[in-house]
């Protein structure tokens, strides 16, 4: 009899992804460390996300615990996995786990930190998360910038509008530019696109891509 274990194993991705989904029809909480063993390294974007799907789908006094212990893995994508899957399970007391990851050395990780953390940030400490996260303006390459702008534009505008106003008064223009940005995403959720297009044809015409330099 082909087991699970089998089955996460194929190179197939479509034979993961129908196994996961079994999986989470009929949710066991034999699978879960099979699940979320594999979140550390599956390679197929539609997979994880059906795996964090299964994980939601078995008690979250079980799943939290267990999830938990993955952002002290060395592998970067078990930790950003692991934000991902604690955003979705919305228990907010975990938030002192979630916002430590915010200093994370991997950039994909500090940017899952940076949505989990906007989701799971209680009312009391949304400013001081504005103000960390304000740190950040006008670091980063553009997907890095959006998301950070998206994440501030999460928290609001009561919380987020004093410290864009700050950072458009920075003597960096960077931190000014990204802050006007920011501002655009807080008033337009859909300005998103565009302030990547935008940012790209600045970065290309400011030499800043490989495609300028040649």
């Amino acid at each position: 009899m082909t087991t699970l274990a089998s089955y996460l194993a194929d190179p197939h991705p479509a034979v993961r992804l129908r196994a996961v989904m079994a999986a989470g029809t009929e949710p066991s909480t034999d699978d879960l460390e099979l699940l979320v063993e594999q979140c550390a390294h599956e390679p197929d974007l539609q997979v994880r996300e059906m795996l964090t799907w299964a994980l939601l789908r078995l008690p979250a006094e079980v799943v939290v615990p267990r999830v938990l212990r993955e952002l002290d893995r060395p592998e970067p994508q078990a930790r950003s996995q692991a934000l991902h899957t604690l955003s979705k399970i919305r228990d907010g007391s975990v938030y002192p786990q979630v916002a430590a990851r915010l200093e994370d050395l991997d950039p994909g990780v500090v940017r899952t930190a940076w949505r989990a953390a906007v989701v799971l940030v209680p009312d009391a400490a949304r400013a001081s998360l504005a103000a960390s996260l304000a740190v950040q303006l006008g670091q980063g390459d553009r997907e890095t910038r959006l998301a950070l702008s998206r994440a501030l534009a999460g928290l609001g505008a009561e919380v987020t509008a004093p410290v864009l106003d700050a950072a458009a008064e920075h003597r960096n223009p960077d931190v000014r530019e990204h802050a006007a940005d920011t501002e655009r995403l807080l008033h337009d959720p859909d300005a998103g696109s565009a302030l990547a297009l935008e940012r790209a044809r600045r970065e290309v015409a400011l030499g800043r891509t490989r495609s300028a330099k040649g």
